[in-house]
């Protein structure tokens, strides 16, 4: 069967879903890239995590907990 010769979909309509495969592209990247993120900062865990607790600490004159206790609230 021959296709017709008008064209059926308009530059508006076509323009409304160019936007909107935009729109969803960058909502993608931007999801992505929250995901991304906190993978960067678990490499503050475990030692360096307590190394940083206390170092706190240490500067404030208290026990490591309790400076851990006052970080967290």
């Amino acid at each position: 069967m021959a296709s017709s010769g008008k064209k059926k979909t308009t530059m508006a309509k076509l323009t409304r879903e160019s936007r909107l495969r935009e729109r969803r592209l960058d909502k993608k990247a931007k999801k992505d890239a929250r995901k991304l993120a906190p993978a960067d900062d678990s490499e503050l865990t475990g030692d360096a995590l307590n190394a940083t607790i206390g170092e706190s600490a240490e500067e404030s004159g208290q026990p490591a907990l309790a400076a851990a206790v006052q970080t967290e609230a």
